[in-house]
C-alpha cells in the first residue's frame, strides 16, 4: 500500500468516523432528523428503527473483539485496523441516522426549568467527553495517528492504564458521558425511549465484554483498579456528600 492510498484510508476514517460522531451528538440532542420517512406506522416502525441498532451494535462490538481483529489483520496491516473500524461505524452509524423513523406517539416531555436542567446535563456531558479524551494523551479514536506513524516508520505510542481525570471516578468514563446524553433528552417520543433503552442495554453488555478485555490486557493492575473505581457510576462523586 502506498503513501496516496494510506492517506486516502487515514482521512476517510477521520471524515466517516468523526463527521458520524458529530452528527450523532446531534441527533441525541434535537431528535430524529426525518431524513428518509418510510410512511411506517406504530409497531412496523419501531421494529425498522430497533433493527437499524442492532445492525450498529453487531457492527460496532463484533469488531472490537479480539478474535476478529486477529482474523482481518490477515488481509490488512496492523495499523490499518483503526481506521478501517472508524470507516465500518462511521457508515453503520450514518445509515440508521439515515433511516431512523421518528414516532409521532410522544410518551413524555418536560418544559420550563427542567426543559433547561436537561439541556444543561447534556452540555455538561459533551465538556466531560473532551475532559475524557484529554487525560487519555495518546488517544487514537479514529485510526489517524497510527496510520501516519507507519508511513514516517515511527513507533506507535502504546496506551497505558490511564487512571487519571475522570477516570478517577469511573473506569470507563465515555460510556458513563454517553449514557448521560442518551437521557437527557427532555422530550421522550416512543421511538427515542426505545432507543434510549436499546443503547444502554447494550452500553453497558459493551462495559462487561470490555472489561474482560482490559483484565486480559493490563492483568493484576486492572483488577486493583477495579477494586477501587467504580465501573460505569462514578459513586464516590455521592458518597462524599453522604
Amino acid at each position: 500500500m502506498n503513501i496516496y492510498q494510506a492517506k486516502i484510508i487515514a482521512y476517510s476514517g477521520l471524515f466517516l468516523g468523526g463527521g458520524s460522531l458529530f452528527l450523532f451528538m446531534i441527533f441525541l440532542y434535537v431528535g430524529s432528523f426525518s431524513i428518509l420517512g418510510l410512511g411506517l406506522k406504530n409497531t412496523r416502525l419501531l421494529l425498522v428503527d430497533a433493527g437499524l441498532c442492532i445492525i450498529f451494535f453487531i457492527q460496532h462490538s463484533i469488531m472490537l473483539r479480539q478474535w476478529f481483529r486477529k482474523h482481518v489483520l490477515k488481509f490488512i496491516p496492523t495499523p490499518y485496523y483503526g481506521a478501517v473500524y472508524a470507516i465500518a461505524s462511521g457508515v453503520a452509524l450514518l445509515v440508521m441516522l439515515l433511516f431512523w423513523q421518528k414516532s409521532p406517539f410522544m410518551v413524555i416531555s418536560a418544559s420550563g426549568v427542567f426543559w433547561w436542567l436537561f439541556r444543561l446535563l447534556f452540555l455538561s456531558a459533551i465538556v466531560g467527553f473532551f475532559w475524557a479524551t484529554r487525560s487519555l494523551g495518546a488517544f487514537d479514536p479514529f485510526g489517524v495517528k497510527n496510520i501516519f506513524y507507519h508511513i514516517n516508520n515511527r513507533q506507535p505510542k502504546t496506551l497505558p492504564l490511564t487512571i487519571r481525570g475522570p477516570y478517577k471516578l469511573v473506569r470507563h468514563p465515555f460510556y458513563f458521558f454517553s449514557l448521560l446524553m442518551i437521557w437527557s433528552c427532555p422530550s421522550l417520543s416512543a421511538d427515542r425511549l426505545m432507543f434510549n433503552l436499546l443503547w444502554t442495554g447494550w452500553i453497558i453488555i459493551g462495559t462487561l465484554l470490555e472489561e474482560r478485555d482490559l483484565v486480559r490486557e493490563f492483568g493484576e493492575e486492572y483488577r486493583i483498579y477495579q477494586k477501587t473505581t467504580p465501573m460505569l457510576i462514578p459513586l464516590k462523586i455521592f458518597n462524599k456528600h453522604t
